[in-house]
């Protein structure tokens, strides 16, 4: 059985962590824990992490999901090669679309099967092995430029640095 890196799990319940911790340990060569995301973007300059579960709350009777969705983008803007999985209990559509649109590799809820758990991060992570063709990392630059604007053309291709024209027929030969 293939052991993956170190796992960091982020979760300000400890009861969490302990079970993460004995559910993941079997898979991970190391499953590192964080009461709170205040030190991550410090541990993630001192330490290898391959992969990083991050729950979506962390104040105190605030279930939005936004402290998940702010640490998600200080993550992936200082460290975009590192696979964020999102984790909550008070999961909607809408949070977990959000999520994955900043960029989170995948979103779990609580309480999760031990299984499907290992499962989807074993998944993230064998994805995040292979390389893409320049065909979809265009695609996905292109999707991201589009969504960056709600679907402006204009200023999505003045940030990819095409014409408008380029863009759509970029666009239609993707399709």
């Amino acid at each position: 059985m293939q052991n993956y890196g170190t796992v960091l799990v982020i979760d300000d319940n400890e009861a969490i962590l302990t079970a993460l911790k004995y559910c993941l340990a079997g898979t991970f060569e190391r499953v590192m824990t964080l009461n709170s995301p205040e030190s991550v973007l410090k541990v993630l300059e001192q330490e290898e992490i391959c992969l990083i579960l991050l729950d979506m709350n962390f104040t105190l009777g605030v279930n939005s999901g936004q402290d998940g969705l702010l640490w998600l983008q200080a993550i992936r803007k200082h460290h975009p090669e590192i696979p964020v999985v999102l984790i909550t209990a008070y999961a909607d559509v809408s949070l977990a679309v959000r999520g994955l649109k900043r960029g989170a590799a995948d979103f779990i809820t609580k309480p999760w099967d031990n299984d499907e758990l290992v499962r989807k991060l074993k998944d993230v992570l064998d994805a995040a092995d292979e390389v893409a063709t320049l065909d979809e990392v265009e695609a996905e630059h292109i999707r991201r430029a589009i969504d960056r604007f709600h679907g402006n053309l204009t200023q999505a291709a003045e940030v990819l640095g095409i014409t408008r024209q380029t863009l759509y027929n970029k666009m239609k030969k993707l399709q």
